[in-house]
């Protein structure tokens, strides 16, 4: 590309910028937003340093787009808050928390005032208003109700190496932290499945699923070991 060639498309895109100031968008760093034309900004809502929006995008009022976010042909509720984040053809529900460094792949939905956390991956999936996955969950193909809360380190465990399965977790369900769900498994409304556990089968509503070994305690073997002694 020519420099003049560069200049103009920048040109453009600057004035295509403040075309959303006049409509009350917020920008803190003009320059450096990258919005593809056709792109739907509501008034309120601020766009932070080194955004790219792109495609068909529809952003509503009063919402935050924090640095360093992308988003491609997806639609955003009012009042949400993006931060560093990826969203991929995708809907994102009103006042809900994306971010930090969350991945939104494409065919995903969130609902309403849901907070998806920091390093929480979600492809082909849904998850009911108000449900909750604060960091380091994986939600591949599957159905999550409404005020579900899933733990850190929670794994919707979807593929065996040749096919991909779909669970369904119910409304008001509550997973425990680094709990792998093998899928195909249903969780019933209002189940708890308890830390650490591997769901393997269909877990009835208003149960409580327990997956893992008994663990015991063996007194003073670290000092008849020897093994915080140093060697001579």
């Amino acid at each position: 590309m020519k420099l003049k060639e560069f200049e103009a498309q920048e040109k453009q895109r600057i004035k295509r910028n403040l075309e959303y100031t006049e409509n009350g968008v917020t920008f803190i760093d003009i320059r450096t937003a990258y919005i593809d034309e056709g792109v739907k900004i509501g008034k309120g809502t601020v766009i932070y340093p080194c955004v790219v929006i792109e495609g068909k995008v529809k952003i509503g009022e009063n919402c935050t787009i924090g640095q360093n976010s992308r988003i491609v042909d997806s639609t955003i509720g009012n009042g949400t808050t993006v931060q560093s984040s990826v969203i991929l053809e995708s809907r994102v529900g009103k006042e809900t928390s994306v971010g930090p460094f969350a991945y939104l792949r494409p065919g995903s939905a969130i609902g309403d005032k849901c907070k998806v956390g920091d390093f929480v991956e979600v492809k082909n999936s849904s998850m009911g208003d108000g449900a909750k996955a604060s960091h380091l969950t994986y939600i591949g193909d599957s159905d999550v109700g409404k005020n579900v809360n899933l733990g850190c380190g929670v794994v919707f465990v979807n593929y065996d190496g040749s096919q991909k399965y779909r669970s369904v977790v119910e409304d008001n369900a509550f997973i425990g932290c680094n709990s792998n769900l093998i899928s195909p498994v249903h969780i019933g409304e209002g189940a708890y499945v308890a830390a650490g556990s591997t769901i393997t089968e269909d877990v009835p509503g208003g149960a409580l699923y327990v997956a893992r070994s008994r663990g015991k305690t063996l007194r003073d073997w670290v000092e008849k070991k020897g093994i915080l002694k140093k060697k001579k």
